[in-house]
């Protein structure tokens, strides 16, 4: 057994070589000594599963004593340094009665004799001789450590024969598992016919326990006479050691009488001065810390106080400082255990406070009378709350006053609607209750007055809200201003931190060298750093305590958050002062943000007041009312509007589009409804119109004359003048006739309303010149159908189209071409560079009339050239001379001078005729041609140039003629 659980101290080999393994020191192979186990069984804890060695109050209630000690008799008796056992080892156990028998060899084992290791001994019996071989070669080791060897070797083998489980620290019967593990139950079963096996099976279990106990025993008690020596040794030393301690007991004694006596001459006084020091020392902290404690128990009442007169900033920052005292230096107090947390509860209702208050001051300061002249209602009280609400980082308090500003702007078209409709009698206010049909019984100027005082109330409510708002911005700039100082400072200080460590260690330097400083720097010279470090160490709170006198001392009290805030004092713009902390943490980029929303607010304020002027003017037009409006009223409303938008831009600093496009559609519809009136007016005037020289009324040619001037309006009428001034026949442009027709007078005035009207609404520019040249299109379509088309003849009732109708009609086309560029520059100089494209309209108008011009005057030579044709298509080269074909011919020349020489000017009507005598000689040759007459001087010859000369006399006799080059040579036919 021991052989299959232990290693043999022998090299062994399992081959048949002739080389061995030199045996290995046996001290390398021992394993590490350890500590023998208590023989005191330890007491189960009560829990069988968690049995292990760490303390217990149960097992260490009663600490282990000698009287503990429990040894077995026969182990004590045992000599463990006997080679092998007596024969008491079954005597001891069973008693004196048990005896050794001879016991019955067993019928079912073989006998075993030598001839069974015959083989075995052939093959180890080489082996034999090798070992004994190597163990002459090897030195042998000392006896005692063979010895030891073997008795190690045998007491380790002895030991693995007992099992593991009674080696296991938490060894304890009580645990169920381990007690059936050592005892099983069925060795204890005595049940059926079993009986005597079982009883064999339990002795046989008791001895083996037995022989567990005997080897543990052996070899506690080899460990025992291993020590033995040991324990004599140390006894005999014990007298000496006793010797040793009683001298040096007295050595001490003695030492301490010295001591004692020292302490009492030299140190006791000493310690005592200091000893006293520390004592009031303590007693000055515990005054300060109670004076501390004192005003700390006074911040309720105080905070109190502060908010009763709304200082809120004040408030907070008490809060503030309290919680950083009773964090820091009243940590633990028990009589302040509550009152952080009351504090907090404070905190939170002093921001409710805050809102509501800053709540109730926008809603007091928006819904204050107008009338008042003061922009900002108590600025101290605002640039307080904003401060408050900035350093509890509420920054949404703007969103109340936008609220605010909302239900004011709906109140004060209410309250202005209100009043005026009181102030109306017509109005009855008990049949119509709601307000927009009250105000849509107003006529316009009723209407228009109320709208003008709108716009004034919401310019003096634009003014309030900037300069509040203003205010607010300026506080939010002033924190960041602080925010920036307060980094450039501590940049400040980083650098000067340096500075100083460099001259700190030249002034160590200089005062090690036996050098005052003021010897090394001049007057002044000394840096800012020395002094400064100078300074603070003269000042050093060490160098002397404080006396008792000036505890009560500003700088002896301990309220250290107030010498650590530093806090710095600004002017807002209205001259209000206040203290910013540096507990407000707010970075730049939500102060800037901030500052965005609240610029962004005012925005939103001229919105608001342009939205709810929209949907008044929405309210007034449901019934066309707007539409309806003449050129002189919506040119006033639209002014008004214009300076409105305009004052609200000044103020706001942006452009609001929704009063603007409401004006640009209501200016859309009435640049329709202009357009269509005056189209159909004109439309009804060419109807209506005989084509005959009208009178020109001194108005009409004030107006023309203030065209002239250079400037496009329409004159105020002057009564008084008018009726003492007659009307012309002609009406005079530049010094130049114009024979018109009434309807082109007032075209002419029509088309001065749409130029002034430019002027007035500019918004409507473009809408205006495409509306212009349509109408300009149409007179000049429309004329052209009903005299050139002789419309007139069947619109009018005219008998026939005349060429004094012709040529009036042409006279008046002329005069709107001299007006086209004058139009042209005034409407380029209204629109945007993007826009002059449209200018082109005006290039096609201008052909237009040039080319109806033309054909006027191609009709008026095509009357006479049908003339000529009729006439000298039965001329006859005969007497009487003249003959009654050329005093036709300038009977109807004459005619045609008297008709259009008054209403054309003279290079005209020289051109005009040019072309008529062009087309008279014409038909003239071509006659002659026929009837064969030639220049040849022969009687018809002569026939001829009589009448000739008798149609040249007649036309160079006509005024404005008399220097025409007729060339009447261009009638014969050329020689060839």
């Amino acid at each position: 057994m021991a052989s299959s659980h232990s290693s043999s101290p022998v090299p062994q080999s399992n081959s048949s070589d002739a080389f061995f393994k030199k045996e290995v020191d046996a001290t390398k192979r021992f394993r590490p000594v350890q500590s023998l186990p208590d023989v005191c069984p330890k007491e189960p804890t009560g829990n069988p599963n968690s049995l292990h060695d760490s303390p217990s109050l149960v097992v260490d209630q009663q600490r282990w004593t000698i009287y503990h000690s429990k040894v077995n008799l026969p182990a004590a008796l045992n000599d463990p340094r006997l080679a092998k056992r007596e024969s008491d080892f079954f005597t001891k156990t069973w008693g004196v009665d048990f005896v050794d028998t001879e016991v019955t060899p067993s019928f079912y084992l073989p006998q075993i004799t030598k001839e069974h290791f015959a083989l075995y001994q052939q093959e180890i019996t080489p082996r034999e001789k090798v070992h004994e071989r190597c163990k002459n070669i090897c030195t042998p080791k000392d006896t005692f450590d063979r010895t030891l060897l073997h008795t190690h070797d045998k007491s380790r083998t002895d030991l693995e024969q007992v099992p593991k489980i009674f080696m296991k620290p938490d060894f304890a019967l009580e645990d169920s598992l381990t007690f059936n593990a050592v005892l099983p139950w069925s060795h204890f079963s005595t049940a059926g016919g079993k009986g005597n096996r079982d009883a064999a099976s339990s002795k046989l279990l008791q001895e083996k326990l037995s022989h567990y106990l005997d080897i543990v025993e052996v070899n506690i008690a080899h460990q025992i006479s291993l020590r033995s020596e040991a324990f004599f040794h140390a006894m005999t030393s014990q007298h000496e050691l006793q010797d040793y301690l009683r001298k040096t007991s007295q050595a001490v004694k003695l030492l301490r009488e010295k001591i004692s006596k020292i302490d009492k001459v030299m140190c006791e006084g000493s310690l005592r001065v200091l000893r006293l020091s520390l004592t009031r020392n303590n007693c000055i902290k515990a005054y300060n810390k109670l004076k501390l404690m004192a005003t700390v128990h006074q911040t309720q009442p105080t905070v109190q106080l502060l908010l009763s007169t709304s200082e809120y900033v004040g408030a907070l920052d008490l809060i503030a400082t309290t919680q950083e005292v009773l964090q820091q230096e009243l940590q633990g107090i028990h009589s302040f255990r509550h009152l952080g947390s009351q504090l907090c509860e404070l905190e939170k209702l002093i921001d409710k406070m805050m809102i509501a208050e800053f709540s109730t001051y926008a809603r007091n300061d928006l819904n204050r009378p107008l009338e008042d002249d003061c922009q900002i209602l108590e600025e101290e009280r605002l640039v307080s709350l904003v401060f408050g609400l900035l350093k509890q980082r509420k920054l949404n308090f703007y969103e109340i006053y936008g609220d605010e500003m909302i239900n004011t702007a709906k109140n004060i078209i209410k309250q202005c609607v209100v009043n005026t409709v009181s102030q109306i009698e017509e109005i009855d206010t008990e049949v119509v209750v709601k307000l927009a049909d009250q105000m849509r019984m107003m006529n316009f100027p009723q209407w228009f007055d109320l709208l003008k005082n709108i716009f004034s109330k919401f310019t003096i409510f634009l003014k309030r809200v900037k300069a509040t708002l203003n205010t607010i911005r300026s506080v939010v700039f002033l924190v960041l201003d602080k925010n920036q100082k307060t980094r450039d400072l501590e940049d400040t200080l980083q650098k000067n931190s340096a500075k100083e460590s460099m001259v700190d260690s030249e002034v160590a330097y200089l005062t090690h060298e036996g050098m005052f400083i003021s010897d090394a720097f001049g007057d002044g010279e000394l840096p800012a750093g020395a002094a400064d470090s100078a300074s603070q160490r003269n000042t050093s709170p060490n160098s002397e305590p404080c006396s008792s006198d000036s505890v009560s001392e500003p700088e002896c009290t301990t309220d250290s958050s107030s010498s650590k805030e530093h806090t710095s004092s600004s002017v807002t713009p209205g001259g209000v002062e206040m203290m910013i902390g540096e507990d407000m943490k707010l970075t730049d980029l939500e102060l800037g943000r901030l500052a965005n929303n609240i610029q962004e607010l005012l925005y939103n304020a001229s919105d608001i007041c342009h939205d709810r002027s929209v949907k008044f003017l929405m309210a007034r037009a449901k019934d066309g009312f707007l539409e309806k409006l003449n050129s002189n009223e919506f040119v006033t409303l639209s002014r008004l509007m214009e300076g409105f938008i305009l004052d609200t831009e000044q103020i706001c600093g942006r452009k609001s589009m929704s009063l603007r496009g409401a004006l640009q559609s209501q200016a859309n519809r009435f640049v329709n409804r202009f357009h269509e009136e005056r189209k159909t007016k004109l439309s009804l005037l060419l109807d209506n119109e005989r084509w005959k020289q009208a009178e020109v009324p001194a108005e009409f040619q004030d107006l023309v004359d203030s065209v002239s001037d250079g400037r496009i309006s329409l004159p105020e009428k002057k009564p008084t003048a008018t009726e003492e001034r007659k009307p012309a026949e002609f009406l005079i442009v530049e010094g130049q006739k114009y024979a018109t027709v009434g309807t082109v007078l007032l075209l002419i005035r029509i088309i001065l309303e749409y130029c002034q009207c430019v002027d007035n609404i500019p918004s409507i520019t473009t809408d205006m010149l495409t509306r212009l040249s349509d109408l300009l299109k149409y007179f000049n379509s429309r004329s052209c159908q009903l005299v050139l088309g002789a419309g007139a003849l069947q619109v009018v009732g005219l008998k026939t189209i005349t060429t004094k109708n012709l040529a009036l009609s042409s006279r008046c086309l002329q005069l709107i071409v001299h007006y086209i560029p004058i139009i042209r520059a005034h409407f380029e100089a209204r629109l945007q560079p993007k826009q002059f494209s449209m200018l082109r309209h005006f290039d096609h108008i201008t052909k237009d009339y040039h080319d109806h011009i033309a054909e006027i005057s191609a009709k008026l030579v095509a009357i006479m050239d049908s003339l000529f044709d009729k006439l000298l298509s039965k001329y006859e080269v005969k007497a009487p001379v003249p003959s009654a074909c050329f005093r036709n011919i300038c009977k109807q020349m004459a005619k045609m001078h008297e008709a259009i020489y008054d209403l054309l000017p003279e290079e005209q009507t020289q051109m005009l005729f040019l072309r008529i005598n062009a087309s008279y000689k014409l038909h003239l040759k071509r006659q002659l041609a026929h009837l064969n007459v030639v220049n040849d001087g022969g009687p018809l010859n002569g026939l001829v140039t009589s009448d000739v000369a008798f149609y040249t006399g007649n036309l160079q006799a006509l005024k404005g003629l008399n220097n025409l080059d007729l060339n009447m040579a261009e009638i014969w036919e050329q020689k060839r």
